[in-house]
């Protein structure tokens, strides 16, 4: 290992989470040698979620600096030079520069909901659905709005765009990452033309000095190169200077596209989902769909496959939240436990609960949910008098809370549009508990449900893959088959399918949630 580090037969992937940044570096068997994290939580500032330029600096530093000590205290090496990297980061949002760099207006993250306007307007004007998340629904709402800075923007991009550029000077995106900024059309692997002429046609009148084109990233696809870290990208990396310029960096991708590569899912007919602090689940599809769906996205795989998603931005959060109130009453007892015993205590008990939860209900939102047209959230737990009040039930609750917009969204995939994945493969914070979580999904979903044994990697390491794939892609290799023959032969993992009870029970809430989001709407507008 120590040979195969100072020769820089490794890459490094690096995730910008929402709650966490993880930095993992794998061997040329894509293994991981080390890895290093830093904890951050986004901000609510003058009703902006957002992450300050500091923030994303700050963290990164100490991402790396704890991979390269893991390194160090693992292996014996300072770290210096390394095979490729990549930069991964959770899609859509708003970073507009000037032509100095300087960032115009605070970065506005996927989270925010205010962009409700212009993704009506742009889901009636290409017949295609913008969610409020995407990039070009932020440009549109600033310019709705009347925003001064619209008119200084020389370049947009996305959180892991913007930090691709800071360590190479190179201005691209990968399509996946891309496909969460403009509608990509899959038969030329970049923007799609006919709607790029109708966005600049729309706001023509208002005479900006730019066109679309000219302040979006390069497209990339899957295994190309993008360029290479420079002086400046190295120091910002590694301030003490032991880190090497000219190291490869692959096209930066969103966290969708490495979930995908992370759980195998780039084939037609495979699907993945993601659950931490938000969910979505992807499906790459075998042909277009019959219509536009604003509760469904279009993006695409990291080598240009297209991808329906559901995507939904609460699902863990309030989850989390209950599960730390349990942790203070432990400690207040004087019987203080590891948060993973934790977890796995009050996630096992849960399957003992009611399938349907014995009428208790809960609604995750700490923010909007443009699936079920809420705004804003009230993360909310109610129950009827006459309701079973367990532990058990109150937990299956909350699982079941998690995954019930996404069901909302699957819903229309699989009955209006007759899609569906042969597999879902689950990976995040949601599956870290064996079973309970893999068991709720398949019975939410009725799908089945596969973990892989990678799959607690995540995205980092999906991301570091794609940086490896980079390298070797002059083979000839298509991703999948790369991903079948190179990282994922022998891999080993559980499936589980749909309980029939279970499903049974989750069907039932669910019409019981339907109803109840009324009353999540009413805390919303009265507290």
């Amino acid at each position: 290992m120590k040979e195969v580090i100072e020769s820089g037969k490794t890459a490094l992937g690096v995730e910008f989470g929402s709650t966490r940044i993880k930095a993992v570096l794998i061997d040329e068997n894509h293994k991981v040698l080390a890895q290093g994290n830093h904890d951050w939580e986004n901000r609510l500032e003058n009703g902006v979620w957002t992450y300050t330029l500091d923030d994303v600096w700050e963290g990164f530093k100490d991402a790396y600096a704890n991979l390269k000590k893991d390194v160090k205290d693992k292996y014996g090496v300072t770290l210096t030079t390394i095979g490729s990297i990549g930069i991964s980061a959770m899609m859509h949002g708003y970073m507009a520069f000037d032509k100095g760099g300087k960032i115009l207006v605070p970065f506005r993250t996927w989270r925010n909901t205010m962009t409700a306007e212009a993704s009506e307007k742009l889901t009636e004007l290409f017949d295609f659905a913008i969610p409020q998340r995407w990039s070009i629904a932020h440009l549109y709402q600033a310019i709705l709005n009347g925003e001064e800075h619209v008119k200084d923007i020389t370049f947009l991009a996305t959180l892991d765009v913007y930090v691709h550029w800071m360590l190479t000077g190179e201005k691209v995106a990968g399509v996946g990452d891309a496909s969460g900024m403009f509608p990509i059309d899959s038969t030329t692997g970049t923007y799609d033309k006919s709607y790029v002429d109708k966005f600049d046609s729309l706001i023509a009148d208002k005479g900006y000095p730019w066109k679309l084109l000219d302040i979006l990233p390069k497209v990339l696809n899957a295994g190309d190169s993008a360029g290479t870290l420079t002086e400046e990208g190295a120091k910002l990396l590694d301030p003490s200077g032991d880190l090497k310029a000219g190291i490869p960096l692959c096209p930066p991708e969103g966290d969708a596209g490495t979930g995908m590569v992370a759980t195998n899912a780039v084939r037609q007919r495979t699907g993945n989902v993601s659950a931490g602090t938000s969910i979505f689940a992807m499906i790459v599809i075998e042909h277009a769909l019959k219509k536009a769906h604003p509760e469904i996205d279009m993006v695409t795989t990291p080598d240009g496959s297209p991808v329906a998603m559901v995507h939904c931005n609460n699902c863990t959060s309030d989850l989390n939240a209950w599960v730390g109130l349990f942790d203070e009453f432990a400690k207040l007892s004087g019987h203080e436990m590891d948060k993973n015993e934790i977890f796995g205590l009050l996630y096992n008990n849960a399957l003992k609960g009611d399938t349907d939860c014995g009428g208790l209900m809960a609604f995750n939102y700490f923010s909007g949910e443009p699936i079920t047209e809420l705004d804003e959230g009230r993360p909310l737990f109610m129950r009827k008098p006459d309701a079973k009040m367990t532990l058990a039930n109150f937990m299956r609750t909350h699982l079941y809370s998690s995954l019930a917009t996404l069901k909302i969204g699957l819903d229309i995939l699989t009955r209006e549009e007759g899609l569906t994945a042969d597999v879902l493969m689950g990976h995040g914070g949601f599956f870290k508990t064996p079973v309970v979580g893999q068991q709720i999904m398949a019975d939410a979903t009725g799908m089945q449900v596969k973990v892989m044994d990678t799959a607690g990697e995540g995205g980092a390491w999906g991301m570091a893959v794609l940086a490896k794939y980079m390298v070797a892609k002059a083979s000839g290799e298509s991703l999948p088959d790369y991903l079948d023959n190179k990282v994922f032969a022998g891999a080993t993992g559980s499936t589980l399918d749909p309980d029939k009870d279970g499903a049974a029970g989750f069907d039932k809430f669910l019409k019981d949630y339907a109803k109840a989001v009324a009353v999540e709407k009413s805390a919303t507008e009265n507290y």
